[in-house]
């Protein structure tokens, strides 16, 4: 899938408790494209360095070896291991005071419409093959509905074309 590989389709390092794929941040793909410009951009935005602005995805196992310092203090991903669940859809708690407090509406919005996803997918397909058909599904989403480029999750126009995708993907920031 353009933007993705199967590899990272399959990568459970990138499938974020809380339902925001780590595979469509910003910060991930800055760091796996190896974009400086990029990585500036969101150091500025989210208040971090630069040099420290890079990820491999929220759920590395422990130590993780390249984890964006905002994420080693997710309350959310630190709940879930708690509870030795992998992904919040595990959860009959959901959606709790971690998502409803969730520091940022974009994140918020995608929470709670990815996790009733990614449990449909499970439910349908069992939890291997359903977790890899989830992220699958937001591949797709993750796309210019105009040009095709693919996009990174808060993106507010398409790099590309420069098409305004604010509303057809998470909202504005």
């Amino acid at each position: 899938m353009k933007g993705w590989t199967e590899d990272e389709i399959r990568n459970k390092d990138l499938r974020a408790p809380c339902g925001l794929h780590c595979g469509f941040c910003g910060v991930y793909i800055s760091t796996r494209d190896k974009n400086e410009k990029f990585r500036d951009r969101l150091a500025t935005l989210y208040g971090s360095k630069p040099e420290e602005t890079n990820c491999m995805g929220c759920m590395q196992s422990d130590p993780a070896e390249n984890l964006y310092g905002i994420c080693q203090f997710c309350h959310i991903r630190n709940c879930v291991k708690e509870k030795d669940f992998y992904s919040c859809h595990q959860c009959d708690e959901w959606p709790c005071d971690h998502i409803e407090n969730f520091g940022l509406a974009t994140g918020k919005r995608v929470m709670m419409r990815t996790i009733p996803i990614w449990r449909e997918k499970v439910a349908e397909f069992g939890d291997e093959k359903g977790g890899d058909e989830w992220v699958r599904s937001e591949c797709e989403r993750y796309h210019c509905s105009s040009c095709g480029n693919p996009l990174f999750r808060g993106a507010q126009k398409c790099r590309k074309c420069k098409k305004d995708v604010s509303n057809e993907l998470d909202g504005t920031l």
